[in-house]
């Protein structure tokens, strides 16, 4: 019968596709009902089929069909159901992944997840480890694991991907060496995308120990494995080669001594004349490592930071921070992010080329400064993400000028500030944010003060790091 009934439409549907009117090669047993009035007919004929075509018709899934096991259940409990619709709102507001990384941060940090239900990581997104059991039941690539820490060498091919890197980084945290001897002969058999997420994770504990498998990894097959490890080895003070590199760089600058008593040596860049120049020097600064451009000047890694005109150009302040980043030691960031933080000329978004070496409690300590010196709410979290833990947030030049915009009426653009402060304030520094915005006359149900409504209720459940 169906089948009949499906054979019966086909000219209906030829009749539509060709924008004619198909009541006339109707089904015989539907004429009646149709009725006489054509334009009517015509109506109940597409009801007709739509109701028929809907019903009996299933479309063929492609390729092979396979249930999921059930969604797992994260290490960390889902927002409480009376907040999940004021997170379904940030969502959608935040709909490209690096935007919404900062709320994912942040509910991490206080330690909460969204629910599966209002969404769900992308198996290649970049999110908390958290996360990681979702992403890889989403790709079947393995059974969900739900002792990330435990890691080892007989379980190693029991974790999916996401699972196995956060497990993993877990690992290289509390025992470097074990997580070394692990990788050493696990990484073998990894992807070359995989290679480069296990490698990255040698940065925290790098030590000399490191040195054999980066020297071995430094002639992988795939170019971003070698240009990591290459970089990881200079961090240690054995970058290969570059000196035709570094010198050509270092003649972009000159060395020169100021003062009459206290001898001072300081670094001026030349001047660029051709947009040609400016492309070599930031290409020079992207492949020679720090150290070597140290000795390229004449100075020690220390005196070339302390020497370094930061704030006078912007794109060589962004372009050795980056470098330092890539290549330098710890206590050469250390000393970058001290000059690029207290310097009241520097564009903090230099700062931003350190954020893969600094710990949560660095980026921490950089927004603070930041905001203190005037920066605003949105610059500090480009710095630190969603901390949720910055105190006295509207004392802050950035809070006052809120205040100000909200008592004279105009905060029509200070969504991105408000969504910045929510991200970044503590619980308590939220609270206080609401009370005096409001006491300022932003209205309580403004739908910009989402974020720091979300942070205000939001209980902490696990101690700050």
């Amino acid at each position: 019968m169906a089948d009949a009934i499906l054979d019966a439409l086909g000219p209906v549907l030829t009749r539509w596709t060709m924008g004619g009117s198909a009541t006339a090669v109707a089904p015989a047993a539907w004429r009646d009902v149709l009725g006489a009035e054509a334009g009517e007919a015509e109506l109940r004929l597409l009801a007709l089929s739509g109701h028929v075509l809907g019903g009996l018709t299933i479309p063929e899934p492609i390729g092979e069909v396979r249930p999921l096991a059930d969604i797992p259940v994260l290490a960390r409990p889902p927002l409480p159901d009376p907040l999940r619709p004021r997170a379904r709102r940030l969502l959608r507001q935040l709909r490209d992944a690096s935007a919404r990384r900062p709320l994912l941060d942040f509910l991490d940090s206080r330690g909460w997840t969204l629910h599966p239900g209002d969404w769900m990581p992308r198996p290649s997104e970049n999110v908390p480890g958290v996360y990681a059991p979702w992403q890889d039941w989403a790709t079947a690539s393995g059974p969900p694991s739900s002792a990330p820490d435990l890691l080892n060498d007989e379980n190693w091919e029991d974790f999916g991907p996401a699972a196995r890197h956060a497990a993993f980084v877990a690992l290289r945290r509390r025992d470097p060496a074990q997580a070394h001897a692990l990788l050493a002969g696990k990484i073998a058999g990894e992807t070359p995308d995989h290679r480069v997420r296990l490698l990255e994770t040698l940065g925290t504990g790098l030590s000399d120990a490191d040195r054999p498998l980066l020297e071995q990894l430094s002639g992988d097959r795939a170019p971003r494995v070698k240009a990591l490890a290459a970089a990881l080895l200079a961090r240690l003070g054995h970058g290969a080669g570059g000196d035709d590199d570094a010198a050509e760089l270092a003649a972009f600058f000159a060395v020169q001594t100021k003062g009459l008593l206290r001898r001072t040596r300081v670094i001026v860049p030349q001047v660029l004349k051709t947009p040609a120049q400016k492309h070599r020097r930031a290409a020079l600064l992207e492949a020679v490592p720090f150290d070597i451009f140290a000795q390229a000047l004449g100075l020690s890694s220390p005196e070339l930071i302390q020497a370094w005109p930061w704030g006078s150009d912007a794109p060589a302040d962004a372009g050795l921070a980056a470098m330092v980043a890539r290549s330098g030691a710890d206590s050469s960031v250390e000393d970058v992010q001290d000059a690029l933080t207290t310097n009241a000329s520097v564009d903090p978004h230099a700062v931003a080329q350190l954020l893969p070496r600094l710990a949560a409690s660095q980026r921490r300590e950089a927004a603070t400064r930041l905001l203190r010196r005037g920066a605003s709410f949105a610059t500090g979290l480009l710095i630190t993400g969603g901390d949720g833990t910055i105190e006295d947030a509207m004392r802050m030049p950035a809070g006052q000028a809120l205040l100000a915009a909200a008592k004279a009426g105009d905060v029509g653009d200070a969504t991105t500030e408000l969504l910045a402060l929510g991200l970044l304030a503590s619980r308590d520094a939220a609270r206080q944010a609401l009370d005096q915005l409001a006491a300022a006359g932003v209205i309580a149900a403004d739908p910009r003060l989402d974020m720091l409504r979300l942070n205000a209720a939001l209980d902490n459940r696990r101690p700050i790091e």
